[in-house]
């Protein structure tokens, strides 16, 4: 077995299971008791606050990439 892998795929299933939770639970909660308006306006922040967590992923993953592709010859 290998734990870096399993570390990789448990690190994934975590945080997109809690990004669903957050955005299932939460917009449910606020549809529930405030109503749907807030509900469309609580999913326009949620989205707002995943658009620069997804650029800092994917800049990070580009580096990781570029720094193995560098060093493919050792």
């Amino acid at each position: 077995m290998d734990l870096r892998k399993y570390t990789e795929h448990t690190t994934f299933r975590l945080i997109a299971g809690s990004i669903a939770i957050l955005f299932i639970v939460g917009l449910s909660l606020i549809a529930w008791i405030y109503g749907w308006g807030a509900a469309v306006m609580g999913l326009l922040c949620l989205l707002g606050m995943l658009i620069p967590m997804l650029l800092i992923f994917f800049f990070l993953n580009g580096m990781e990439w570029l720094a193995k592709w560098l060093n493919k010859d050792n």
